[in-house]
């Protein structure tokens, strides 16, 4: 019979993956299903990187057997749907991070008893398909169906909602929900698991050797991703994918296969390692925002900064500011025009000037309008959110003489019957 714990988690499981993916435009999320070299490059960190540093560590180290056994599974077990929580909290890429949630969501069912099967395997003698047989395939088929069904209909909301203030209103849903979700696990973590868990007991090789797979993954993501030239922001994301892992499964292993001091033992692993996370993830992602890594200017106020959605409002901020493909000059720029526009939708057009930044047009917006991908728009625009960017203080060596250099506009109008409107 299932527990009333197990309801309430998936509940608040579903509300957070909800949110988050019905904050996405479904133009922005198919743009990154089109991202194979992020996508690839997300698989490669969750199923590859971090599961190879968790043996590494087993193999070569020093930790007794129920705590390395309960490290293969922590780095075996991808975070799922927290990191969605993590990249909207910091606005990193959060479009990127609902897909990878989705791809690797499905992958696991597949990838993580597998490698749990290889690597306990050479880790240590006689193992064999012991810890495989220990996971709860039952709770991961759960698990699975909650995290695809709430991101189909979060994507389904989004897309037949079709309006910013919905966008805004599911992310603050989801923002709830992520800190409810991580209040309650942390309280069935303190009332489940059979005694003490003896955290602060262990010599220092303990607290090394867990939290190595951890900065061993978040250095090799940065230089992976930076290496493939991934944006900034998917770089983020993708490095809180890597390091972010589901510890809820390596407690469940735990419980299954060690009683009395091994259990202690191989419990206080994805204690620790779950505090470790949060800890330099929240740190990282602090120096992601002040180096100008994430979709947040650097230099707003750190409450501002994580109370505001950026992935809708610079969506929506980049559409009032595009230029729009209309009032063509002549009928041949107007076949044309319809011939690019899909069946005749209007395009929206991001551009940039001589390949440099342009702005919007307002010396006090700071917001650098960047080349973007080309969306089309639907016929019934979109409602708008009814909220602003926040103003952003210029730095005295960036601030700009003008907002666009002399002669840009006029360029602009005069490129292929193009003409700007200036809503700033």
């Amino acid at each position: 019979m299932i527990s009333f714990n197990e309801i309430a988690g998936n509940a608040l499981l579903f509300f957070l993956v909800f949110g988050m993916s019905a904050t996405v435009d479904i133009h922005m999320l198919l743009l990154q299903l089109k991202n194979i070299r992020a996508i690839l490059m997300g698989v490669f960190l969750q199923f590859a990187i971090l599961p190879m540093l968790g043996f590494l560590v087993v193999k070569f180290g020093t930790l007794e057997r129920s705590a390395g056994i309960s490290l293969l599974v922590v780095t075996s077990s991808p975070g799922g749907s927290y990191s969605n929580w993590w990249c909207s909290i910091f606005n990193a890429d959060l479009a990127l991070s609902v897909t990878m949630t989705a791809i690797s969501t499905l992958l696991s069912v597949v990838l993580m008893p597998a490698n749990l099967l290889i690597y306990s395997k050479y880790a240590f003698d006689h193992e064999d398909d012991t810890i495989v047989e220990s996971l709860d395939f039952n709770s991961l088929f759960i698990a699975l169906t909650v995290v695809i069904s709430a991101i189909g209909l979060g994507l389904f909301a989004s897309a037949k909602v079709h309006s910013y203030k919905f966008n805004i209103y599911a992310n603050k849903l989801g923002n709830y929900a992520g800190i409810s979700l991580v209040v309650f696990s942390a309280l069935l973590s303190n009332t489940s698991g059979g005694g003490d868990q003896k955290i602060w007991n262990h010599e220092w090789q303990f607290y090394v050797g867990v939290m190595l797979p951890c900065l061993g993954g978040l250095c090799l993501s940065n230089l992976l991703t930076t290496f493939v030239s991934l944006n900034k922001p998917e770089r983020v994301t993708l490095s809180v994918e890597c390091c972010y892992q589901n510890v809820g499964i390596a407690t469940s292993v735990a419980l299954t296969m060690f009683q009395g001091e091994e259990l202690a033992t191989a419990m206080a692993v994805p204690l620790y390692y779950g505090l470790l996370e949060a800890v330099i993830l929240g740190l990282y992602c602090i120096g992601a925002w002040k180096l100008g890594w994430t979709k947040a200017p650097k230099n707003i106020n750190f409450f501002t900064m994580i109370g505001t959605s950026f992935e809708v409002l610079t969506t929506e901020h980049g559409d009032l500011i595009a230029i729009e493909v209309s009032l063509p000059k002549n009928q041949k720029d107007m076949k044309e025009r319809t011939k690019m526009g899909s069946d005749g939708e209007i395009l929206h057009l991001k551009h940039s000037i001589d390949d440099e930044e342009m702005n919007c047009g307002d010396a006090k917006c700071g917001w650098k309008c960047l080349t973007a991908p080309i969306l089309p728009s639907p016929t019934k625009p979109k409602e708008p959110s009814g909220l602003q960017l926040p103003e952003v203080p210029f730095e005295s060596e960036e601030a700009p003489s003008t907002p666009v250099r002399k002669g840009s506009q006029k360029r602009l109008q005069d490129q292929e019957g193009l003409h700007m409107y200036s809503l700033w």
